[in-house]
């Protein structure tokens, strides 16, 4: 974990914002496809034969141990997210003007490529 921490540690502020960014998306996806994937199981429901009892249990099986993996995934996610916040608002209260000059800073560059345009 320490080296996770580090590593983390080490991006860039925007490369953290599009990893939790595409992060969000492919667990929002995969619980579009966990649902789809319900779906198929109650629509077959009907359909008799033991080969398709048997798919049908072990599929119900795997969306089982994926949506565990899925919400557990989630989890960590917002707990990383929540460390991130507390993180941030700790430097910005220890360093009230270093914040204030940052984003200054930060809004003129935005200003200026937005005025090339």
């Amino acid at each position: 974990m320490n080296g996770e921490t580090t590593l983390i540690s080490k991006k860039s502020a925007s490369e953290m914002d599009f990893t939790d960014i595409s992060k969000d998306q492919l667990i929002s996806d995969f619980k579009v496809v966990i649902a789809d994937a319900e779906a198929l199981l109650k629509a077959t429901a009907n359909q008799g034969g033991e080969a398709m009892a048997a798919v049908r249990a072990k599929a119900e099986e795997s969306l089982a141990v994926a949506k565990e993996k899925m919400a557990d995934a989630q989890a960590a996610l917002m707990e990383r997210t929540r460390a991130a916040a507390r993180a941030t608002d700790d430097y910005v209260h220890e360093n009230p003007w270093r914040a204030v000059g940052v984003a200054a800073g930060v809004g003129l560059v935005i200003g200026l490529l937005i005025g090339r345009r």
